[in-house]
């Protein structure tokens, strides 16, 4: 599924519940200006197509398994894993989109004048390292997607507390770890209804997605 480009029609930065580090990286960038596919990994029990990885770099991990193959398109509740890779440490993660949540206009009050009209959408997912990499204090970001399958346009940084709450792999995440975290999308042209992955090279162009319903 190929998204057609769209300029930003927001960039929001909240102090509140920030963080700066977004999945693959340490970006201080307030928003993010990129807008391509997210990525996923497939259920155990499921059989999904599949993607040789590649030798970990700084870490002693190679993907664990079949990974789920770029494109791959996923329903809300299924997993996906993915290589992932985040300060220079390269590993395994499975990752289960397992809500996309509707919040309202008024949720966005703590961005200010600039979030007048948006309305809030929560993503929320299950991480567990699958791999043999720790990657302690990582984050895992999804983008939000609107029913035509495009980018919402909007990019942000933060998060709801309460609502949606973004959490960091704790300070150890070895393999069989898991932890709980949420990515809040927005959008001023209809309803978003499905998420993304689209880290590394064999992503960017061809995102994993999810979708509800």
């Amino acid at each position: 599924m190929r998204k057609a480009r769209i300029a930003l029609t927001a960039a929001l930065v909240t102090t509140l519940g920030m963080g700066l580090t977004a999945c693959g990286g340490d970006s201080e960038d307030g928003a993010a200006q990129k807008e391509s596919p997210a990525t996923t990994a497939p259920d155990p029990g499921k059989e999904s197509p599949s993607a040789d990885g590649g030798e970990s770099e700084g870490g002693d991990a190679q993907p664990a398994g079949d990974v789920t193959a770029p494109g791959t398109e996923l329903k809300v509740g299924d997993k996906a894993v993915l290589p992932f890779e985040y300060a220079k440490k390269k590993g395994t993660l499975a990752i289960t989109v397992t809500a996309i949540d509707k919040g309202a206009e008024a949720d966005m009050s703590q961005f200010g004048a600039r979030a007048k009209g948006l309305t809030p959408y929560f993503i929320k997912m299950k991480v567990e390292n699958v791999g043999d990499t720790d990657l302690s204090r990582a984050y895992v970001q999804l983008r939000g997607l609107l029913a035509s399958g495009q980018s919402t346009g909007v990019s942000l940084v933060g998060d709801i507390p309460g609502k949606c709450d973004k959490e960091s792999a704790p300070a150890e995440f070895g393999k069989g770890v898991s932890f709980e975290t949420c990515s809040l999308a927005a959008s001023r042209s209809g309803d978003v209804t499905g998420a993304e992955f689209d880290e590394g090279d064999a992503y960017s162009d061809k995102p994993v997605v999810w979708t509800a319903g």
